[in-house]
């Protein structure tokens, strides 16, 4: 191997290596499945989308799902429904902003807690001190990998709270054999195209009570049952024929599209174990995640090099990476009015987390160049360093 690209090295990869690609299923099977409705003049809330609630809703283990715009379209939905207009809705800070964005949109006031430092989740313990005056506890199933749901309904339960999952990395992950999507009164999925399972834009709100599907269905449209007069303010968050075809073809793909992804996360998982601060994303024994996303903590002191400097120095190799989620939604400039107090956890993770390319079609040969790559970045920090103008030390 030639030596570092930033040491004057050539790039690992000169025409780059994706963060993501979308796992599109063959158009002509969209184009099949679509043409029926097309050819109706059905556009949208068709048969198709009534063929994909089913479908999930099978799969999931649950009486209903409802198909949606967009997670954060079910979200803010589910928030309407659950959330009394000006209480708390405790969720982790460490999360995508849509979670937070959704409460807010529904009159809820965003509360954060806590992560844990191994698993990237919710820590229960520390949303369960925060839950006065809240009416909601979300849960994340964050890069795909279940959040210990019934932990999360267990506090939620006690302190009276409805229990809420915000899913969207998740449909098909499972938490020891039962699938993500049966837990809390509701857990909503995203179809997006970063999503293993994707409708292109979309939503999935899996619920078990007839009474809140009722109404989540009801708010899809408006609010309007079919008469005009609106019963409260909904959203047009109908999916599309379009999008449910593409989503249906996704799901018949999905199982064997997972279990590509494991493979790669496995090998990602054991190639790194050679690497000295580089630690893997902690799943549950028994927990089988979607791994929507591959990633690492990175622990300067033991690895010899910040995130950010291992991000660029990927960068110059031709890999792309994201550091999700920095920063926290607590520390966004579109949460600073609450006052949030601090969250030593969260920062310390959101400073220190990258995610490595994942994708359906990626060859495995490549998850061996990207570890390579990493290694050769800890032998050579000192030159790293000195490259990019950083100065050794550790993040308070």
């Amino acid at each position: 191997m030639t030596d570092l690209a930033l040491l004057g090295g050539q790039p690992a990869f000169p025409e780059g290596l994706p963060f993501f690609r979308p796992a599109t299923p063959p158009l002509e099977r969209v184009t099949a499945r679509l043409a029926p409705s097309y050819e109706r003049g059905v556009l949208t809330n068709g048969p198709l989308v009534r063929e994909l609630e089913a479908a999930a809703a099978e799969r999931l283990g649950v009486p209903e799902v409802v198909a949606v715009a967009s997670c954060t379209a079910g979200l803010m939905l589910v928030f309407q429904a659950l959330a009394r207009p000006g209480t708390a809705v405790v969720m982790p800070s460490f999360t995508f902003s849509a979670t937070a964005h959704a409460a807010r949109w529904a009159g809820a006031v965003p509360r954060f807690a806590e992560c844990d430092a191994a698993s990237c989740q919710l820590d229960v313990a520390d949303a369960a001190i925060r839950l006065e005056g809240a009416s909601v506890l979300v849960g994340t199933h964050v890069f795909g990998a279940p959040c210990a749901p019934e932990e999360v309904e267990k506090v939620g339960r006690a302190a009276g709270l409805a229990v809420v999952f915000d899913a969207a990395h998740g449909f098909g992950a499972t938490r020891a054999g039962r699938p993500v999507g049966s837990f809390g009164d509701a857990e909503v999925f995203s179809l997006s195209p970063t999503k293993p399972m994707t409708a292109g834009e979309g939503g999935l709100v899996a619920v078990r009570d007839p009474e809140l599907a009722a109404r989540i269905r009801l708010g899809v449209d408006y609010g309007n049952p079919g008469d005009y007069d609106t019963r409260f303010a909904g959203l047009n968050a109908r999916m599309s024929e379009l999008h449910a075809a593409v989503a249906l073809e996704s799901l018949a793909e999905l199982d064997e599209h997972l279990a590509i992804r494991r493979r790669l996360a496995a090998r990602y998982q054991e190639a790194l174990a050679a690497v000295p601060g580089v630690r893997p994303q902690a799943v549950d024994p028994g927990d089988a995640s979607t791994w929507k996303d591959f990633t690492v903590i990175v622990d300067e002191e033991a690895y010899g090099l910040d995130r950010d400097t291992v991000a660029a120095a990927l960068k110059a190799e031709g890999v792309d990476t994201r550091p999700y989620f920095h920063p926290p939604v607590h520390r966004q400039r579109a949460y600073a009015d609450l006052g949030t107090p601090p969250l030593p956890v969260t920062d310390w993770v959101s400073d220190r987390v990258v995610s490595l390319p994942l994708w359906r079609d990626m060859p495995p040969a490549a998850v061996d160049r990207v570890v390579e790559l990493l290694a050769r970045l800890h032998e050579r920090a000192d030159a790293v360093r000195a490259a990019v103008g950083t100065t050794a030390g550790v993040r308070s």
